[in-house]
């Protein structure tokens, strides 16, 4: 069967007020994986392959919002994320969508007090977003009812598998659905494995698949500077950063040593700025996102553990101190700069050794990284 493309959200048969929310959200046009995925995500079992950075998030909400009853106040939409923070970010833009359906979207995650996630479910919720464990220990507390569940989601699923959530995956699914519960893969990659295990749990999955050259790198202006050492790339960053105003940016490292030293170079030269990582305290890592997100600091360096799925609306700049060490991860670190559409800017330092990296990105991505012209301080805003 051909796979059908809708041009709108207006043509997808969405309730009135939750076309209200998709447009007070600043959805605009629907992205290749919107215009493919939706509608046959509210019918069937699906199997959908894109990046990051291109609508998925917005993609499943959607498509399990339509098919939320109000009115009954019961968990209907379960979504299963690998991280905290995704999950944390996935909740946000489930409540901003639904505003106007009135809907209640709870982020269930390992870290937070228990017996509070035990009660808030009790009371009642339409949409649990989490981390595997914490979901399967509400469901065998018997905090969370499956008996009205309509779709669960599984968001980053070669992550889900990549960091051992097999196991609590398939006692979830253990657990007994309503037989018309519709299941949700979403994922950039899509392992033997994950599809050996999820087959067993899945009818005739409908398959959308978003090819590399259809991945929304148009609207994010990508430069680069080229440098003829590696240590000459801090200077690069003082003189840039001197020469313009950002509002917000992003810098990828690709080790924990990397960020931590840029932070101290670009702290002693007076610049303030926030630092995470995967091998800080969960819980500073939080306020550090707390803090970048209020505007309290202006630049963040990290590593890829922000690459996947968050979304922070202010950044308009990324730039890769380090280019990444694969060519998908370069989409979903950019992509922090022009999420759902947004116009942003990609900065991309490259010294000798970075050359090959930054040609194999090009040809991948069917896309130019032209030399940063000397009046960026005037296109960069």
């Amino acid at each position: 069967m051909a796979e059908q493309v809708y041009e709108s959200f207006d043509s997808m048969e969405l309730s009135e007020q939750l076309l209200r929310g998709i447009y007070a959200y600043g959805f605009e046009k629907p992205s290749a994986i919107q215009q493919r995925a939706i509608k046959p995500m509210m019918e069937n079992d699906i199997i959908a392959q894109a990046q990051s950075g291109t609508g998925k998030t917005g993609t499943f909400l959607i498509g399990s919002c339509q098919k939320i009853n109000p009115s009954l106040l019961a968990c209907q939409v379960i979504i299963l994320a690998p991280a905290r923070e995704l999950a944390q970010q996935i909740q946000k833009v489930g409540a901003g969508i639904s505003e106007y359906l009135k809907i209640k979207v709870h982020a269930c995650v390992g870290g937070t007090n228990v017996r509070e996630d035990v009660q808030i479910l009790k009371d009642g919720v339409h949409i649990v977003v989490g981390t595997p464990g914490r979901v399967y220990d509400m469901i065998t507390r018997r905090a969370l009812n499956t008996s009205d569940v309509k779709q669960i989601v599984i968001d980053e699923a070669d992550q889900m598998f990549a960091h051992g959530f097999r196991e609590q995956l398939v006692e979830i699914f253990s657990c007994g659905f309503p037989t018309d519960c519709r299941i949700g893969i979403f994922s950039a990659t899509m392992p033997h494995e994950t599809l050996e295990v999820m087959s067993q749990f899945m009818k005739n999955p409908v398959k959308i698949l978003v090819k590399n050259e259809e991945l929304t790198l148009e609207g994010i202006r990508q430069f680069h500077i080229e440098l003829d050492h590696d240590n000459q790339k801090i200077e690069a960053l003082a003189d840039l950063y001197s020469s313009m105003s950002i509002t917000q940016s992003i810098m990828y490292c690709n080790s924990r040593r990397r960020v931590e030293d840029l932070a101290k170079a670009l702290e002693d030269r007076s610049f303030a700025v926030s630092v995470s990582h995967g091998e800080m305290d969960q819980k500073l890592r939080e306020n550090v996102m707390k803090d970048f997100r209020a505007g309290t600091t202006r630049i963040l360096i990290t590593t890829d553990l922000l690459a996947r799925g968050i979304d922070i609306q202010q950044v308009s700049l990324v730039i890769n101190f380090d280019l990444p060490p694969n060519r998908e991860l370069y989409i979903h670190r950019i992509g922090r700069s022009g999420r759902f559409g947004r116009k942003g800017t990609a900065i991309n330092l490259v010294s000798p050794r970075d050359k090959p990296i930054l040609k194999d990105i090009e040809e991948f991505y069917n896309t130019v990284v032209v030399p940063l012209p000397r009046d960026f301080a005037t296109i960069i805003t």
